[in-house]
């Protein structure tokens, strides 16, 4: 797996569950999401604060119960971006977020995304979820599941509200949706 997500560019996860299937390869749901967890730091810029050094490491977060296993660890083993390692961290409560780049809220836990948003005090945090209605209720990216298919959903107000830059590319793939009620 950890070579697939070397391998393979973000678009082409769009149809990835489809994509590896014909490679003789089947990954799980969570496989080809860690993938898209990985991925994702390609496609966002954070503000230069996000990262008091230069090698200070690129942290994925899980919040809730770890529907991946080992697949995120596997998929972001020695991995880099430009001088930065990857790590993955686990976390029961957002109160225990110290550093985070990349926050999966598990689908029990993004059922209530208000509370957990707050909690993150608009951080530069790239919040994602595979809960329902992620996205509009202020959440970053949302993984729809459509068909055996991963499709995103994507808040842009959340994302600029702090102060993360998604890539032109990224934006492409992606569903743009507004919060609710505004």
């Amino acid at each position: 797996m950890a070579f697939l997500s070397r391998a393979l560019p973000l678009a082409a996860l769009l149809g990835a569950g489809q994509g590896l299937a014909a490679q003789g390869v089947r990954a799980s749901e969570y496989q080809v999401k860690a993938v898209f967890l990985f991925n994702f730091a390609q496609f966002v810029d954070w503000p230069a604060e996000a990262f008091p050094a230069a090698d200070t490491p690129l942290v994925i977060c899980v919040l809730g119960n770890d529907p991946f296993g080992d697949a995120l660890d596997q998929t972001v083993r020695d991995e880099r971006l430009g001088s930065r390692p990857f790590q993955v961290r686990r976390y029961q409560s957002v109160d225990e977020i110290k550093t985070c780049h990349i926050l999966f809220i598990n689908r029990s836990e993004g059922a209530r995304p208000e509370a957990i948003l707050a909690g993150l005090n608009q951080r530069a945090i790239l919040t994602v979820s595979d809960a329902d209605g992620f996205a509009q209720r202020g959440g970053m990216i949302r993984f729809v599941t459509d068909r055996n298919r991963i499709r995103l959903q994507l808040n842009l107000a959340a994302t600029e509200a702090a102060h993360l830059t998604i890539s032109s590319k990224l934006l492409r793939v992606a569903e743009i949706v507004r919060r609710t009620g505004s």
